[in-house]
């Protein structure tokens, strides 16, 4: 292709995704550009996700610059794209993820453990209140709307003693020193996709496919597909608390972890967890709509 042309939100952590999927297909020899845009998600800041349409928000714009033929490709956050994407459009790949865990962020405090009763934590994140609740019940979970930087920005004028952030953004930016702690997994279990990045294109495009197929990173695509199927199978809308989250383990045998909480309170923590071969998308699939039927049976809506 004389000139690949990239869609991006225009957020500093939105541009360096962009800017690394540039660089690696540069290293390929192809000549790529970006087309910088600014989306509703990012001019809504006032109400969550959840009531304004979802995390599609941030990409319907980037999939418009693509169907007039203004762009060709649109790199997103995994966790941003929608389970199902529109007509005429495909997932052409996932790279290789960066850590997809969450980070609790404070000046003052090392862990959510040593928060002070009634602490106030930010997160417009569904599933991070949640799991929040269900780790300290005593906390103020706040609405945190806003690009990465803005978030911080927030927290370092004292509006609330801690945020919970993913830890791929910070690292992606060189804000590590900002991570008091990561939790793990097992402690905070991440959204579908979390610290992956997909590149989205038009379905007919199979040159642009074939072309960035020597992007993608296998076995983080499988497990991510997975993942998606958790969420794709339960609604997968960002107003659903949801939390998917899946593993390699020995071989090709993927383990994956999902959970479903109840934003009122009324109902307990529902988490399961499920293990099978995996060499294929249809095989991941099935993975992952085998934990979303456990998800059902534990009493998740």
């Amino acid at each position: 292709m004389s000139n690949i042309v990239i869609a991006t939100r225009e957020s500093r952590l939105a541009l360096w995704q962009a800017e690394h999927v540039q660089a690696l297909l540069r290293q390929q020899g192809h000549t790529v550009s970006l087309l910088g845009m600014t989306t509703r998600g990012d001019q809504i800041l006032d109400r969550s996700l959840s009531k304004v349409g979802g995390k599609g928000l941030f990409v319907k714009e980037l999939e418009l610059a693509i169907e007039e033929g203004r762009a060709d490709i649109a790199v997103h956050s995994l966790k941003d794209v929608p389970m199902d994407l529109p007509d005429g459009f495909a997932l052409a790949c996932v790279l290789e993820r960066e850590d997809p865990r969450d980070a609790l962020v404070s000046p003052r405090h090392d862990s959510l453990e040593s928060l002070p009763q009634g602490a106030v934590v930010g997160t417009s994140s569904l599933r991070r209140v949640v799991l929040l609740r269900a780790l300290r019940p005593d906390l103020r979970i706040e609405p945190l709307r806003g690009n990465l930087d803005t978030r911080l920005r927030k927290l370092d004028e004292g509006q609330y003693d801690a945020i919970v952030l993913a830890a791929a953004g910070l690292k992606r930016l060189g804000l590590e020193r900002r991570i008091r702690t990561v939790f793990e997994p097992e402690v905070m279990l991440p959204a579908a996709g979390q610290g992956a990045l997909g590149i989205e294109v038009r379905s007919d495009r199979s040159d642009l496919i074939d072309l960035l197929a020597p992007l993608a990173s296998p076995r983080d695509q499988l497990a991510t597909a997975a993942e998606r199927a958790v969420s794709r199978a339960m609604g997968g809308s960002c107003s659903m608390p949801l939390a998917a989250h899946a593993r390699w383990q020995a071989g090709d045998s993927l383990r994956i972890d999902a959970a479903w909480g109840d934003p009122d309170g009324a109902a307990q923590l529902v988490r399961v967890h499920a293990q099978a071969a995996v060499a294929d998308a249809a095989q991941a699939a099935a993975l992952g709509d085998k934990a979303a039927r456990q998800l059902r049976e534990a009493g998740a809506h």
